[in-house]
């Protein structure tokens, strides 16, 4: 990803600017993502548990 200095732009403004860009493109998020390696059965095991968590939750609010 390229930010070009435009005129009369402070730093801060261009950091801004960068900022924005990157957490668009998901740039960030998608670094983390494959910053280690997980196997396919690893990530089922996580989705299921994220699941079960959700699911829990949705239980306990509509219980109160």
């Amino acid at each position: 990803m390229q930010t070009r200095l435009k005129e009369g732009e402070s730093f801060e403004s261009l950091l801004k600017r960068f900022k924005a860009g990157v957490a668009k493109e998901g740039i960030l998020s998608q670094y983390k993502r494959y910053q280690a390696f997980i196997s396919k059965g690893e990530r089922l095991r996580i989705k299921a548990k994220k699941a079960e968590r959700k699911r829990l939750r949705k239980m306990a609010r509509r219980a109160s």
